[in-house]
Parts: C-alpha cells; sequence; structure tokens
C-alpha cells in the first residue's frame, strides 16, 4: 500500500484528504494523527527543559521582556554617561568625552530595538504572511554598523592623541568615571545577552555585545589615566588602539550573529531532534526535510512527512 506524503507546520493543523470515501473512523484517525503531529512539533519549539528550546516562548511574553530589559538598561547606561559627562567638564578629558560618547551612543541602540520589539507583536497579514518579527534581524543590522562606526571613532580618536598629546587634570577623577563606565557597560552587556540568548534575539545579544565594547573603552580611559599619572603621555593613545582591536573582535562575533541569523541558520541538533520526535508518532512512517527558521525570537518549524494511507 502506497504512503501519502503531508507537509504540516508547528502552528497550523492539516488534515488528511477523505475524498475517497473515507469512514468516520478513518477520518477521525487521520485527524487523532495530525493533531499529534502537530503537539510534537509545538513541543520541539517551545520551552521544556535546559535544550535548545528553551530561548523559544510566546512572541508577546518574550516582546514584554525584551521591553524591560531595554528600558532598564537604557535607565543604566543614562545614569552612567551623566556621572561621566560631569568629569568631562571637570577634566577636560577627550578621552572621557569619547567614552560618554560611546555611552550615550549605546543607550540610543535601545531605540531601533524596541521599534522591532513592538512591531513584532503586530500580526501576521496577506502582505506580511509571516509577520513582523524579521524587523529584529533589521535592528542587529542598525546595532552592527554602530558598533562598527564606534571602532572607527576609537581608532581616530587614538590616533590623533597619539599624534597630539594633551594633558589630564583630576586624574583621580577621570579614574573613577571610567570604573563607572566599565562597571555600567559590563552590567547592561552581561543583562541584554543573557535575556537575547533567553528569548532567541540576535539583535539584543548583539546590543549586548555592544554595550561590551564601551565597557573596553572605558578600562582604556582608566589605563591611560593611568599612564598620565605617572608621566607616560602616550599610555592613553596606545591603549586606546589596543581596545578598538578588542572592539573589531566584538564587531565579528556581533556580525556573524545577525548574518546567521539573516541567512536562517538553526543548530543542527534541533533538527536532528524533531526528525527523531516525529519518527515516534503512531503512523509516520519516514520523514523528508524539516526546516527551522527563527522569525525574530520565535522559532518555525515545517516538515515532510510520509504517513500510512
Amino acid at each position: 500500500m502506497e504512503a501519502n506524503r503531508h507537509t504540516h507546520a508547528h502552528d497550523h493543523h492539516h488534515h488528511p484528504s477523505s475524498g475517497h470515501g473515507g469512514t468516520g473512523r478513518r477520518r477521525e484517525r487521520g485527524e487523532s494523527r495530525a493533531g499529534r503531529l502537530r503537539h510534537r512539533l509545538a513541543q520541539l519549539v517551545t520551552p521544556h527543559g535546559h535544550e535548545a528550546g528553551d530561548k523559544v516562548d510566546t512572541a508577546m511574553e518574550t516582546s514584554r521582556e525584551g521591553m524591560r530589559t531595554l528600558w532598564i538598561s537604557l535607565a543604566v547606561l543614562g545614569a552612567t554617561t551623566a556621572v561621566q559627562a560631569v568629569i568631562v567638564a571637570l577634566s577636560g578629558s577627550v578621552a572621557l568625552l569619547g567614552d560618554t560618547i560611546h555611552n550615550a551612543a549605546d543607550a540610543l541602540t535601545a531605540v531601533p530595538l524596541g521599534i522591532a520589539f513592538v512591531l513584532g507583536r503586530r500580526a501576521a497579514n496577506r502582505r506580511y504572511t509571516y509577520g513582523y518579527g524579521r524587523a529584529e534581524d533589521l535592528a542587529g543590522i542598525v546595532i552592527t554598523a554602530t558598533i562598527a562606526a564606534s571602532a572607527a571613532l576609537a581608532a581616530w580618536m587614538a590616533v590623533d592623541r597619539l599624534f597630539n598629546p594633551r594633558d589630564i587634570s583630576c586624574l583621580w577623577a577621570v579614574a573613577a568615571a571610567a570604573l563607572t563606565g566599565f562597571a555600567g557597560n559590563e552590567w547592561v552587556a552581561r543583562y541584554r545577552i543573557r535575556t537575547g540568548r533567553r528569548i532567541g534575539s540576535a539583535a539584543l545579544v548583539a546590543d549586548g555585545l555592544h554595550a561590551r565594547t564601551d565597557g573596553f573603552t572605558s578600562l582604556a580611559v582608566l589605563l591611560g589615566a593611568g599612564g598620565a599619572a605617572v608621566g607616560w603621555r602616550a599610555a592613553d593613545p596606545v591603549v586606546g588602539l589596543l581596545i578598538t582591536v578588542a572592539i573589531l573582535f566584538v564587531l565579528k562575533d556581533a556580525a556573524r550573529e545577525v548574518c546567521r541569523r539573516l541567512m536562517d541558520s538553526v543548530d543542527p541538533a534541533l533538527v536532528d531532534t524533531a526528525e527523531r520526535a516525529l519518527r515516534t508518532v503512531e503512523g509516520v512512517r519516514d520523514t523528508g526535510q524539516v526546516r527551522m527558521r527563527w522569525i525574530g525570537h520565535t522559532l518555525r518549524a515545517e516538515a515532510d512527512i510520509v504517513v500510512d494511507p
């Protein structure tokens, strides 16, 4: 007896046809089988235990969590930037001014990501049949570009200071502001990266990596202030160039994460798990291609299966 091939997605029903005089019992059995398939796929893309599916939740819940993360991190970075701005006015430190600009820019990256989270809540329609989750990927591109711009600005300021050294006053205040900047940025980076990985938002992870680059810049200011205190005027620009290299490595990681998401990359182990789970469903003879993709921070799964007639 020839088997039938069907395509199933995790978020909708697909029932076998009863157009060949099948009995009510056969139709009921087919509907039950379709329901089990749908449930099995849903399990694979819904949080259970501590596997890859842990970072998937409903779009509304994860959007709220993402927005909360953005607001809290924005408040922390805003306070950090305000403290540093006061010290810049007192010390005249150009390096600290650059760090303050970095922190302000990092806080502003919450704007495109916040817009993406709000758009992601909109329902799918006939034009955007998968919804608006891809707005997060666009925000990730903007954030990655911002990291690149921060690296370029840090390099330019370091080279300028190398050829045009400047004296720094109130070194203790500059050092304190640098430590404040590093602590604030590192806390925000950990918070954003942790939340982004939990809800499956590559853009939020990239934003967290951006915050970490600004923390590195703050350390450069601290080391530069220490070098100035012992009379080494070139300390600030030399350390600044080293930090620029570190920022470029962070940029590479952020760009790779965003590019993988744009190319619909998923963990191959998750595909293997889906195939094994589908084969355990009664009536399924074999599985064809299993396709998964991230739509924002929601994972969509579709599968071709061979079933008994």
